[in-house]
């Protein structure tokens, strides 16, 4: 049917007519005014007060609009209809709002909960500034110091255990230096401990200057600086033609192997234990470079099988012979097919340095000894030890890998060899490789040099490893993840400025679609790909696969990382995954403690579970607003954006 002409009318019959009454009409006036009367007691109209309305109002205002892209980075605030703008420009001043640090009760925020007062967090002591809910040193003496365990994670077993507060910055915190400057040098206010600057003095590790804390690139094995180390091992391991891109730095100090990894586009993994060497893991994340707090104890290291192309360790004092062979065990099961694994320090060259470890050769040579008895039980070739190095290389399949009496058995297949959710235990047996058809075929199929890698369908894809994914499917999501951060940096004009986000988490990476956009775009930062245990933990090892990094995670417990380690968190559709969980706030406390002042917060869910998120960062010291998706208003998927106030232990004082 068309649509009638503006000028036609409309014929009624005689037979139609009838005399005018008023009762219909009324009826329906009725109607119309119940109708608007239940509209806005629903959305809040006849709340006894203006607080308990923020919450919902202030988004639903906001719910379909956009931000307008800026120009240049400037600290204009964008002009926005219904609400308060948002500022994300980069600013230190040290003004926060006293109001937000009453707390209003000891009341939980719920997922199920609707809109409600905005519960205002109060800050946390001065003294939990470092605060690491797993890794608490006083909770951890709790447990037996036997092989470390007592390092390991043990995360807060009450609610009377757990912080309901916002961990505050030290006394004057200044935003990190950018990368590359950031490498060798950092704020001492930022991480004021000067315990390694003493101990490590001689090895040049770190140096107190002034204000500031100087990294000189030095480590205990390698006095000439990392970049020499570096050059020496790429004598033995093909370090400069992209077939090494993931490496693995256990006991990592500083960090200064990674940091000066990734100028040969080598991005390391590096971990330690929070232990006598304060803050050392602390000290690497504010360089830039990637670290989180670990130990190989009992559990498992959090990455999935064949995840690392190399595997390091400079004096990291892990005692490799011990527990049958178990800790390198370990480093085999999480080595690609063909991968490296170098050690340094004792007991590798131990005839020239025994003196000065106050060892007897006897000693030292049995522990070669039997490390070296240990790489043959795991089929390992010895490459070469050259000086302080010893390189030795994992087999590219099993197929010539037998068994033996003086050897470790085999895992069964049908155990998951990527089971490693934090509290997995290690097993004395060597993980199977996948079986190949021919003896030079590589175990489970051989990645792409970086960086085509990136790009290119994982070989777990492609060999359907990965659940409800395909070769067409994970170029779809790879193509979806550069329309989203085109569509971010729309949005978000700090994108604009070089360097401003370094330290990237990814808190429900899926197939590391978002890490692959922005590493593409060619910006200097690296990203932590976390795949929640709840959700399809297959994923990582494609991860793996792609030349990025990542580990699993619950978001109901805390993270292994120190306070203030990222610019920028992304939490794609998170609430929505933990919705039946835990509480909302202790997912959102704890992505605050783990955020730097003035760093973004990117969540992505339905609108529905923004508001609900929304109302409880709005009493976090959080300034937030929802924007559309990227497909326009329609979609019901909004994005939240966050930007966390600058404020310090300093401010709770005054």
């Amino acid at each position: 049917m068309g649509v009638r002409p503006a000028a036609t009318k409309l014929h009624i019959p005689p037979s139609a007519a009838r005399r005018p009454t008023f009762l219909p009409l009324a009826a329906v006036l009725l109607l119309c005014c119940a109708s608007y009367l239940l509209g806005v007691w629903q959305h809040g109209g006849f709340a006894s007060s203006p607080s308990e309305t923020r919450a919902v109002s202030i988004a639903t205002a906001v719910a379909c609009t956009t931000i307008p892209k800026r120009k240049a980075p400037s600290t204009a605030r964008p002009r926005r209809p219904s609400s308060r703008a948002l500022d994300f420009s980069a600013r230190h001043a040290a003004a926060a709002d006293d109001a937000l640090s009453a707390s209003t009760g000891a009341g939980t925020s719920s997922f199920s909960s609707g809109a409600a007062p905005t519960r205002r967090y109060p800050a946390c002591a001065a003294r939990y500034s470092e605060y690491t809910p797993c890794e608490d040193v006083a909770r951890s003496l709790r447990y037996p110091r036997d092989r470390l365990v007592y390092r390991e994670r043990h995360c807060p077993a009450s609610e009377r255990e757990r912080l309901r507060c916002l961990v505050p910055a030290p006394r004057g915190y200044r935003a990190p230096f950018p990368w590359p400057a950031s490498r060798d040098v950092a704020w001492f206010a930022n991480v004021p401990h000067k315990e390694l600057t003493v101990e490590k003095a001689v090895q040049n590790w770190i140096r107190v200057d002034g204000d500031k804390l100087r990294f000189p690139g030095g480590g205990t094995m390698f006095p000439n600086g990392a970049d020499a180390y570096i050059d020496d091992i790429g004598k033995i391991v093909p370090l400069h033609d992209g077939s090494i891109r993931t490496a693995l730095d256990t006991g990592c100090g500083v960090a200064s192997w990674g940091a000066y990894l990734l100028s040969r586009d080598i991005l390391a993994m590096s971990f330690a234990p929070r232990d006598s060497h304060e803050a050392q893991v602390q000290f690497a994340l504010e360089r830039g470079v990637p670290a989180m707090i670990g130990v190989l104890a009992s559990n498992r290291l959090t990455y999935p099988a064949r995840a690392f192309d190399m595997a390091h360790c400079s004096r990291c004092l892990i005692p490799w012979q011990l527990y049958d062979g178990l800790y390198l065990i370990e480093v085999d099961r999480v080595l690609r097919p063909g991968g490296y694994w170098i050690l340094s320090g004792p007991p590798i060259n131990w005839k020239k340095y025994w003196k000065g470890w106050e060892r007897t050769k006897e000693d030292l040579n049995a522990e070669q000894q039997a490390i070296e008895a240990v790489a043959r039980s795991l089929c390992w070739t010895k490459v070469k030890e050259a000086g302080d190095i010893a390189v030795w290389q994992k087999p590219y399949n099993h197929a010539d890998c037998k068994a033996s009496s003086k050897s470790p058995p085999f895992c069964s297949r049908k155990k998951n060899p990527d089971a490693a959710w934090w509290y997995d235990k290690m097993e004395a047996c060597i993980t199977p490789l996948p079986e190949v058809s021919g003896a030079n075929d590589v175990a489970g199929g051989a990645v792409k040099k970086w960086p085509q890698r990136l790009t290119a369908v994982p070989p777990r894809v492609s060999r359907g490893g990965v659940k409800g994914v395909t070769a067409k499917s994970f170029a779809q999501d790879t193509e979806l993840w550069r329309r989203r951060v085109r569509h971010y940096k729309s949005v978000i004009s700090q994108f604009e400025q070089k360097g401003r986000y370094r330290n990237v988490l990814d808190m429900n990476a899926r197939l590391g679609g978002f890490a692959a956009a922005l590493v593409a775009a060619g910006d200097p930062l690296w990203v932590m790909n976390m795949v929640p245990t709840v959700g399809n933990t297959t994923t990582l090892g494609a991860i793996y696969e792609r030349g990025l990094i990542g580990s699993y995670q619950d978001w109901c417990e805390g993270m292994s990382t120190y306070p203030r380690t990222y610019d920028l968190i992304h939490a794609d559709s998170v609430f929505t995954l933990y919705k039946n969980r835990c509480e909302m706030d202790i997912v959102l406390l704890e992505m605050d403690r783990i955020l730097r002042p003035q760093g973004t917060v990117i969540i992505r869910d339905d609108v529905d579970m923004l508001v609900k998120v929304k109302s409880v960062a709005d009493g976090m010291r959080w300034e937030s607003q929802i924007v559309d998706h990227e497909d326009g208003p329609l979609v019901r998927e909004k994005i939240l954006l966050v930007v966390k106030t600058y404020w310090t232990a300093q401010d709770q004082e005054q």
